[in-house]
C-alpha cells in the first residue's frame, strides 16, 4: 500500500483515535500537504544533499543540481566527473557517495526496482549497503519516493522535536524508547512521522 491523500487522511483519523495528542494536532493545524518525491537515483542524490546541512543550503545545491539535470542521472553524473559535482556544494566525501552510487546504479549493482518490490527492513537492508546512506537516508527514501505507509525515522531530528513539543517532553527520550513509543501507531508511522513534521513547521520551532 502507498501513502495517498485517502490513504494519509485515514491514517491520521486512526492516530487521532489511538492517541488524543494526534487528534488535537489535526484538529488545530490539519492535514499537510502529501509531499512526495520521484523514485531513483535524483532523489537519493539529494538526500545525501540534505544529511547533517541546513534546509536552506540543501535546497541550495538542490536547486543547482537541478540546473544541470533534473531529475539528475547517474550517467549524467559520471560524464562530469567528481571537479563538476563538487562545484555544485558538496563536500568530497559526499561527491564519492554519490558517484559510488551512480556507478552502482549503471552497472547494475544496486537497482532502485529491486528496492520498490521489497519489504521495508529488507530495502533498508539493500540500501545501506550503499556507501554514505545510512538508515535515515534508506527511510527517508521509502517514506517520500516510495510512500510507505509504516516508517519511523526516529533519528530525524525533526520528528523528534516534533514529538517533543506535542507531547511536552522536555528532554530528548533515548532512542529506544522513541521506537518503543511509536509501537502503538503501527502500520500508520510514516502518517505520524509527517503529522510531526507538519507540527513542528507549524508552531516554528528550528530543527
Amino acid at each position: 500500500m502507498k501513502i495517498t491523500k485517502i490513504t494519509f487522511a485515514e491514517g491520521a483519523r486512526e492516530l487521532g483515535r489511538r492517541d488524543q495528542d494526534f487528534a488535537r494536532l489535526v484538529r488545530d493545524i490539519g492535514l499537510p500537504g502529501l509531499r512526495s518525491r520521484q523514485t531513483g537515483y535524483s532523489t537519493l542524490l539529494k538526500i545525501i544533499c540534505g544529511q547533517q546541512v541546513s534546509t536552506s543550503a540543501a535546497r541550495a545545491i538542490g536547486g543547482r543540481l537541478d540546473a544541470i539535470e533534473k531529475p539528475m542521472r547517474p550517467e549524467t553524473v559520471l560524464k562530469l566527473g567528481p571537479d563538476k559535482i563538487r562545484a555544485v556544494g558538496l563536500s568530497g566525501q559526499k561527491v564519492n557517495y554519490a558517484m559510488g552510487i551512480a556507478e552502482a546504479v549503471v552497472s547494475g549493482e544496486f537497482s532502485f526496482r529491486r528496492v520498490a518490490r521489497m519489504a521495508d527492513e529488507d530495502a533498508i537492508e539493500e540500501m545501506i549497503k550503499l556507501k554514505g546512506i545510512g538508515r535515515w537516508s534508506a527511510e527517508v527514501y521509502l517514506l517520500f519516493a516510495l510512500r510507505r505507509p509504516d516508517l519511523w525515522p526516529v533519528d530525524d531530528l525533526g520528528v523528534v522535536k516534533g514529538l517533543m513539543h506535542l507531547k511536552g517532553i522536555k528532554e530528548r527520550p533515548p532512542r529506544d524508547e522513541l521506537v518503543a513509543m511509536a509501537e502503538a501507531w503501527r502500520p500508520w508511522r510514516s502518517v505520524a512521522a509527517r503529522l510531526l513534521w507538519h507540527h513542528i513547521n507549524s508552531v516554528g520551532v528550528s530543527r
